[in-house]
């Protein structure tokens, strides 16, 4: 199975950029499954249901959540009747929406889509290690399903590096959302996952993680709220990894990753 993901998708440039690139991705690298974080898609903070509905006639099969999930009030009528629109597993029960998907995949093949927050610095959820084991207790990879990727929303990166070496050999991909800086740890996991501590963003980065840069920097200097933060509006960098794994036993074969236009170095993986 060939698998695009994408990282946080940050206002509109961000948005725009994503929807532009999505459908050449899908065709140039053959893409069976695709999915995107948008939890910042709406000026910085959560999104709207008309701005999820854009990204899946772009080509998103699956959008995930984070921890503006409920920033814009609208998102929580419509997460209930579009299951592939996910948020944290780990938010308590009784939370709007679901925290992982079942979705057909081209050539009768099934893949499991899950998306958990970390809680290092962030809100006091439920643990996402119990909840993820929970969901995949399940779900057999290479045989229920053909694949399994997690978003997984974190803060610190040990949290992010024991959650894939916790999972490692049960998923195919384990992907580090939420700071929005892309790391240079793409890597295969010696049980066969394929993982990267942080896949960046998809967004402006001449930028403080996506906005504007005066109003963010003014806040470290004067340790005081200023005016609310927006996203920066210049040309935007798409930010994502590309998975191919071994539709016998779901483990990744190889991870590459995936930088178009903007002020980043570029990258494209060879189809």
């Amino acid at each position: 199975m060939r698998i695009l993901f994408l990282g946080d998708v940050v206002g509109r440039t961000g948005r725009e950029a994503t929807a532009a690139a999505l459908p050449c991705l899908r065709a140039e690298l053959s893409v069976d499954l695709a999915v995107v974080n948008v939890e910042n898609a709406s000026h910085g903070f959560g999104c709207a249901p008309d701005m999820a509905r854009a990204l899946f006639e772009a080509g998103a099969d699956v959008l995930t959540l984070g921890n503006h999930a409920w920033d814009r009030k609208e998102l929580i009528a419509y997460i209930a009747d579009t299951p592939r629109l996910i948020r944290p597993l780990n938010y308590p029960p009784g939370t709007p929406g679901a925290g992982s998907v079942v979705v057909d995949v081209p050539g009768g093949r099934r893949a499991l889509v899950l998306n958990a927050m970390g809680r290092l610095f962030m809100e006091a959820l439920d643990c996402p290690f119990r909840g993820t084991a929970e969901v995949l207790s399940r779900h057999r990879l290479g045989s229920t399903v053909h694949a399994i990727i997690t978003d997984f929303h974190a803060e610190a990166t040990s949290e992010k590096m024991a959650y894939a070496h916790s999972f490692d050999s049960q998923m195919s991909l384990i992907v580090g959302t939420h700071t929005h800086c892309p790391s240079a740890d793409h890597q295969l996991l010696a049980g066969g996952t394929a993982f990267i501590s942080d896949v960046g963003m998809c967004g402006d980065y001449d930028s403080v993680i996506g906005m504007s840069k005066q109003n963010a920097v003014t806040r470290f200097w004067r340790k005081m709220p200023g005016e609310r933060l927006h996203p920066a509006e210049g040309e935007s960098t798409v930010c994502g990894v590309f998975v191919e794994t071994d539709d016998a036993t779901g483990l990744a074969r190889r991870i590459e990753p995936v930088r178009i236009g903007g002020r980043l170095s570029q990258a494209m993986p060879a189809a």
